[in-house]
């Protein structure tokens, strides 16, 4: 296993939409396994594969705070939603930076596993935000294109003084 770096705002991957994974091969199985560690050791709940440089349809979650369910979802999709909500929302990409969103606080996603089956998981509440969270990633939606202009400004200000200094 390696951990992987994750790109942060500003970086190009994230903002172009995955491909879909045509293959489970040992390759994404090997990704997996270092998507969960990257995720793991930046203390977060879920990574999607354009966050770490990679343009696949493909993502990890694990909202457990024992760490001991993780979820490995190729070509993710949400199959339907209720009830939105409106939550702070934060990312790895964004380390530092949050903002509240408006989110499914229900929903039914299909995904294939690592075994090459399809699943349904019908997820609620920070499940189901991280899920929607994820899935958007993949098709390059990142949590500050909710956010009204004046709260997404101020961030990428933020963000610009800080790769200004360095620390970005």
């Amino acid at each position: 296993m390696a951990k992987l770096k994750i790109k942060k705002y500003g970086d190009p991957a994230l903002r172009k939409r995955a491909e879909a994974v045509s293959e489970i091969n040992e390759i994404i199985k090997e990704l997996a396994s270092d998507m969960l560690e990257t995720m793991y050791s930046a203390s977060g709940v879920g990574l999607a594969a354009p966050q770490v440089g990679i343009l696949l349809r493909f993502c990890v979650i694990d909202v457990d705070p024992n760490k001991k369910s993780p979820i490995v979802m190729i070509n993710p999709e949400i199959i339907s939603g209720e009830n939105k909500i409106t939550a702070e929302e934060g990312c790895l990409s964004f380390p530092g930076f949050y903002g509240n969103v408006n989110r499914f606080e229900n929903i039914i996603a299909g995904y294939t596993d690592l075994n090459g089956n399809r699943q349904e998981i019908k997820a609620q509440n920070f499940l189901a935000k991280a899920l929607q969270h994820e899935i958007d990633h993949l098709d390059a939606k990142l949590f500050i294109d909710y956010l009204p202009d004046w709260k997404r400004e101020s961030i990428e200000k933020k963000i610009k003084r800080k790769k200004k200094a360095g620390d970005w």
